[in-house]
Order: structure tokens, then sequence, then C-alpha cells
């Protein structure tokens, strides 16, 4: 099973399958080619080769410039966003590739970047293939990677392993953890043996790599990030990239929220929810201008666990940043067991693994900050996955923009409807598991058609006018 750690990541928006995971596989590429010297100064030009959804809506998700900044190095969770556009206009301007200091090739960007929208590899939709060229065409070094998202990237060698393994080789191994588990019913039975919550239960998984001030800190860093990325989109006007010109509303809505608060104002019984959907638009037009979010667990639905959070610690009586930790760690141990045991890529699942897994986070990790029992968390955590069941993925124009914004604000107040249902006005018993709920998520995924999963083949994105 993977650390909370590895689920949520900073990255760059606008997509954590098309953007973040295309730039850590490029990089990879990169490091590798120069590990060995004789091939490295041997390469004279990099082709890549985009398959399946990367291909058909990689350029609405900047898959493009993701792969040429991780060819020059540049790692998403470090990266400031202006130096990686500067980066890629520098590279498309000179046609020139500097993998390191000693090492700079020609880059031709349309025959070098192929977008090959009529082929797929087999082990998954979003593949992408490296190959270092000699002066004569001939293949130095070739490999090719998969992004699985949320900003996982997998080998084809780990997915050969993987195929083959009863542990996934990209996982850590079950035994280096004292509570693994690999299903809520297996969670649940340890805090009820242990007498421990479910974020005490990842306290103690995490405390094998990490000392408890650097748990605390580093789940301070998530949220600083999320926080700074509400703050931002709160205040960055302006038209949205891409062709549909979308406008972002962040800002004029955070103008009316504060007005509304002003001496003598009228006050709105909902403009708590209000607020709630205002969090995660900014978060989410932050990340379709290609800013500073966190995986949560995808970019795409980046917007969700920002907005129940900063809900949680603006709105909810007694909260506390230690709440605020026991939210992320709560949602985090929901969020390991939809990628373990059916996906966060939307080119699978479609909108239902990132709206939908986001709520459902969201949900669990809420229910646990209002004093909810495992089995409410649990409970908390299927109402928001039920009722995001078949969430299709079919982007406008093939940008994270419409229907992916708003989607977010749907997700965040879901998630807070399913904690109070499960916490307020439940005992935690209920008639679907939380296990039920997630191998139906995976079938759906498995049997819904390819054009509403990130392809931009079907749904909104054909029945809306792209202008």
């Amino acid at each position: 099973m993977n650390s909370i750690f590895e689920l949520f990541k900073v990255g760059v928006g606008p997509s954590s399958s098309h953007t973040v995971g295309p730039m850590i596989a490029a990089q990879r590429f990169a490091s590798d080619l120069l590990s060995d010297p004789q091939r490295s100064q041997a390469t004279d030009r990099i082709r890549v080769d985009l398959y399946g959804s990367l291909a058909l809506t990689g350029r609405g998700h900047a898959t493009d410039s993701a792969v040429i900044a991780g060819l020059c190095g540049l790692q998403p969770a470090t990266v400031d966003p202006r130096v990686l556009a500067e980066t890629v206009t520098r590279v498309r301007q000179t046609q020139r590739l500097t993998l390191s200091p000693d090492v700079v090739i020609t880059f031709d960007e349309p025959g070098d970047l192929v977008f090959n929208t009529s082929r797929s590899l087999p082990f998954h939709p979003n593949g992408v293939r490296f190959s270092a060229l000699d002066a004569s065409g001939n293949p130095v070094f070739v490999d090719q990677y998969y992004s699985v998202g949320g900003g996982f990237v997998v080998s084809h060698a780990e997915s050969q392993a993987d195929a083959t393994a009863t542990q996934p080789t990209n996982e850590s191994a079950p035994s280096d953890f004292p509570f693994p588990f690999t299903s809520s019913a297996e969670l649940i039975d340890m805090c009820d043996r242990s007498g421990l919550s479910i974020d005490e239960i990842v306290n103690r998984n995490e405390l094998v790599r990490r000392s408890q001030a650097e748990i605390d800190a580093q789940l301070d860093l998530l949220w600083d990030v999320m926080r700074q990325s509400i703050e931002r989109g709160c205040k960055t006007d302006g038209v949205l990239p891409g062709g549909l010109k979308v406008r972002r509303r962040a800002p004029a809505i955070h103008q009316k929220l504060t007005a509304a608060f002003e001496p003598n104002a009228v006050v709105d019984p909902l403009a708590q929810l209000d607020h709630v959907s205002l969090y995660a638009l900014a978060v989410n037009e932050e990340n379709a201008a290609g800013g500073k979010v966190v995986t949560a667990p995808t970019n795409g639905a980046a917007g969700v666990i920002p907005a129940v959070m900063m809900y949680y610690l603006t709105f909810y009586p007694g909260a506390t940043i230690t709440g605020g930790r026991r939210l992320l760690k709560t949602a985090g141990a929901i969020g390991l067991l939809y990628k373990r045991n059916a996906s966060l890529s939307a080119a699978e699942m479609g909108c239902q693994g990132e709206v939908g897994v986001a709520c459902s986070m969201a949900a669990a990790g809420l229910a646990a900050c209002m004093g909810g029992a495992p089995r409410q968390i649990a409970n908390a955590a299927e109402i928001g996955m039920e009722h995001n069941l078949g969430l299709t993925c079919d982007p406008v124009g093939g940008l994270v923009q419409i229907p992916c914004i708003e989607r977010n604000t749907m997700g965040a107040t879901k998630a807070i409807n399913a904690a109070r249902l499960a916490v307020l006005y439940g005992d935690g018993s209920h008639k679907v598991s939380l296990d039920r709920v997630i191998e139906t998520m995976r079938q759906t995924g498995v049997d819904m058609q390819s054009k509403y999963k990130e392809t931009s083949l079907g749904g909104l994105a054909v029945n809306v006018v792209n202008c």
C-alpha cells in the first residue's frame, strides 16, 4: 500500500494524469538517458509518441508543454509555473532541448512530439513512448510510461512486473506498515481491535517513514498549498487559457460574499454553501490556468477537499489545525482504497474516478472531524461515491474547464451533506458497504464507453459548440 503522501502531491495544472504524470515520465526518461554518458552523447533527437487519451485531449491538458518541461529536468512538485512557461517558450523559439548543460539537442516539436489519436497502448489509455535517436535515426534508448491517474506513473517494466506479481512493485509491501489495510472492512476491523481511529491508523503507518514532526509538517505544507490556491483564485481575474474563453468567476463571487458580511447586511442561511462553492471554484480556476495545486486525489478534482477543509476551519465550531490534519489523514486512507481497488484515472473510470473519489474522501475526512466513528466515516465515504456513480469525463474542447470547474463545487457540497447524514443522522449501519461501492465504481468504469472517459469524443464535448 502507498503512503498518503504519495496520494497527495503538489503539482501544476491543469491535469494530474495529462500534465503532472507526463512531466514526471519525461523527467524520468531524461534522467535515465543521462545516467549513461555513452548513449546520451549519441542522442541526436528525442521522439515522443502520445497515445490514447493523452493524444486525444493532450493539447487541451498541456501534455505537450509538460513533456517538454520534464525533458528539461523540471518536476511538478517544485517547479514555479512561470519558470515552466518560460522554459517551454524558450524550447519552442530556439527548437533546442537542454537535457543537461552538456547535452543540448534539436527539438522540432511538430515532428518530434506526435499525437497518435487513433492508437492506444494495451496497459493503460494514458500511454507515452520516448525514443532517443542517433543522427541516423536509429534508437539509442527507448522507454514507455503510463500515467495511471493522480500523478502516478508506471514504466513499461513496472507494468509488466505488476501484471505477474502478487504485490504491485510500485507500492510498498504490506509488511512495511504496522496496519496494512486493503479494504474498508479490514480498516474498520483494525480500528475495532486496536481502539485507534482511522486517522490514528494512518499516522502509525506514516511513522514508519517519518517522525511525527515531519508528518505534521508535510500535512501543513499540503494545506498551505491548498489555502494559497484558494486565495490566488479569489484574487486573480481574467480569462482562462484555451479556446473556450471561460472567464474566472471566483473573484466576483468573493467580492459579493464579502459584501454580504458587512454590518446590517441581510444574512442568507445558505451563504456557507456559497463559500464552499467559491473555494472549489477558486482552486479549479487556478488549476485550469496551470497554477500550483495539490492532487487531491487528482488535479481535475483538486478543489473538493480544499473547499471542505476551508469550510471546516472557517465555519465549524471548535475547528483546529489538528482537526484539519485528521481530515487529510482520514481522506487519504479512503483515497488509498480507491487507488488500490479501482482507479483514480478518468481515462479508465470517467469523472467518478476523480470528482467522485474526491467527494468520498472529503466526506470521510469531514465526518472524522465531526466526531464520527469508523463505521460512520465509512458510511459518509460510501454516500459520497454512491451519488457520483456513472459520472462521465467529457471535457469540452479537451480543457479542464467545462464541466470540470463547476463539478468540483458539486462534489464539495455533496461531501458535506454526506458527512452530516452519516454522523448527525446515522449510526454507522448501512446497506451498501464502502467496499461494495468502490467495486461498483470499478465495474461501472469498465463498462463505460471510452468516449465518456477523457477523450472529448462524447457527451458535453460534442454537444457544446467550441468557439
